[in-house]
């Protein structure tokens, strides 16, 4: 690794970052924090580091003491752990200053965490950001202390879609034409996501399926040496079709080898595995499951709406309930569970003593005894404070004698509360 050139690219990033716009998310940084995000590829992890950058020059930084470098750079293909501190060298031979580092998918380089640790030890303020969830790993987190603050990235929210669309809503918003606007948009929202970059696309599942081959080949095959490679593909297509079913690693094993594709119950749960760290999926445990059960047979969701689009055939059902978890795992973590136990509840929160079901119509009879008749016994075993039914569209209380409580509401009002 040459110095020349580490030298030109930390100045094409300071050159980048100095312009480029943004659309502000909802974050707030600790002033001294050192910082890992992680998340999805294109989930919006840069921006927060830009977002970061030009939050420092407003406060009185200049530009010359950021020292940003992405490490997806094709130039740095060669790195190793070893050129770390030609990084530093390359900047102090263009700058008087202590810089600020940001390191952008740095998990490309092996061994990255002991280089982190040190510069952090050495007070430095480090942002850094990743797109493998191995990152926030027991073993890393043990070599990083408590030097960095741990935090997830995650596509668009549908209230930071909107403000990337230009919308702010008034007070009333509901009742005029921005509640009509707001519809429209959730439509594109519910369908293909929140990517940031896809906001204004218009080829949205041209990109979409761009952006999965990328993490299927990139984060799935060549980072964890696949061999099986239509295995995998294939798990990831089982797992939208099932998206609104618990199912096992021996279950998925068996589907997957009933179609011509050999594959073991221990490759799966690798499989699996291999998924989350790419941060393409999370799951969801069974509240009702004894605990040593609770692994062999979750839910499995997607990240974002987009990503399991690509995958169905006008399945609004899955995208509910998949738009459903994503907005709670977001905001409870693993605090969020499903219950089944001759009955079935899609969400429930016991320590917020919340339930949800996801329903797209109450319309029919037999779909709202099923909805409202689950809720009913969930909360005489265990009395919730809440309950909800999301819908695509409709709204109303529905009272049973003198204190049960179900709220109806539809899904892109649930999603801004």
């Amino acid at each position: 690794m040459e110095r020349e050139i580490m030298r030109r690219i930390i100045i094409e990033g300071q050159e980048y970052i100095a312009d480029i716009p943004l659309v502000e998310r909802p974050f707030s940084f600790e002033e001294n924090g050192n910082y890992v995000f992680v998340g999805i590829r294109q989930a919006g992890k840069s921006y927060l580091l830009y977002q970061r950058i030009q939050q420092l020059i407003r406060n009185g930084h200049s530009m010359e003491e950021m020292l940003y470098i992405n490490f997806d750079d094709e130039r740095l293909r060669q790195m190793t752990a070893d050129d770390f501190d030609l990084i530093l060298q390359a900047y102090a031979s263009l700058f008087d200053f202590r810089p600020i580092l940001f390191f952008d998918e740095i998990q490309n380089i092996e061994g990255w965490e002991n280089f982190a640790r040190r510069v952090a030890n050495q007070k430095y303020q480090v942002y850094i950001t990743g797109s493998n969830a191995k990152m926030l790993s027991r073993e890393i987190a043990t070599i990083l202390g408590g030097r960095f603050w741990n935090s997830d990235v995650y596509p668009y929210s549908f209230a930071e879609y909107l403000t990337a669309k230009g919308v702010r809503l008034s007070a009333n918003w509901l009742y005029g034409k921005q509640g009509a606007e707001v519809g429209r948009l959730f439509g594109d929202y519910f369908m293909y996501g929140g990517f940031p970059e896809l906001v204004d696309i218009v080829a949205k599942r041209a990109w979409l399926n761009a952006i999965y081959s990328k993490i299927f080949f990139s984060d799935l095959v060549l980072r964890n040496k696949v061999r099986n490679e239509d295995a995998l593909g294939l798990l990831v297509h089982r797992l939208a079709e099932v998206l609104m079913q618990p199912v096992s690693h021996t279950r998925l094993a068996n589907q997957i080898s009933s179609a011509g594709i050999k594959i073991s119950t221990a490759t799966v749960v690798d499989f699996m595995r291999y998924l989350k760290e790419a941060c393409l999926i999370f799951s969801v445990e069974n509240q009702a499951a004894k605990f040593a059960e609770r692994n062999s047979n979750m839910k499995y969701y997607f990240v974002d709406n987009g990503l399991l689009n690509i995958f169905l055939m006008d399945n609004n059902a899955a995208l509910l309930e998949n738009i459903v978890a994503i907005h709670l795992y977001k905001r409870y973590g693993n605090q969020l569970h499903f219950y089944q136990h001759n009955i079935e509840v899609d969400f429930v929160l016991p320590e917020e003593k919340k339930a949800y079901q996801a329903s797209c119509s109450l319309t029919d009879t037999d779909t709202y005894g099923r909805e409202t008749g689950a809720l009913l016994k969930l909360h005489a075993a265990f009395p919730m404070k809440e309950m909800y039914i999301i819908t695509k569209d409709e709204e109303r209380t529905i009272t049973i004698g003198d204190r049960v409580i179900i709220k109806v509401l539809p899904v892109w009002q649930w999603l801004l509360l």
